[in-house]
């Protein structure tokens, strides 16, 4: 999978080093690459999870072609965007 995004999309993936089982710590290198992403992992997380708490876009039962999907997501991301322009206003 890697690869494939690598070649066909120039893109690379760069995970936290987990630690092997029963390794005690991380050499330095590691632990602070584990750290840079972690970094940049967690306000990304924190706003996909401000989306799916605001807007249940997870429920779709209703959806019954992909053309029905994918007026649910951009629906739903409209409805963020408005959302964030309201809030922005508020400050």
């Amino acid at each position: 999978m890697n690869e494939l995004l690598q070649t066909k999309q120039h893109a690379t993936i760069i995970t936290p080093v987990k630690k092997q089982r029963g390794q005690q710590l991380l050499d330095a290198a590691a632990d602070l690459l584990s750290t840079a992403v972690s970094r940049v992992r967690q306000p990304i997380e924190s706003l996909f999870g401000w989306m799916i708490e605001k807007t249940q876009i997870q429920y779709a039962q209703r959806v019954r072609s992909e053309k029905g999907l994918l007026v649910h997501v951009w629906g739903k991301f409209a409805a963020i965007l408005f959302l964030l322009a309201y809030i922005l206003t508020l400050d």
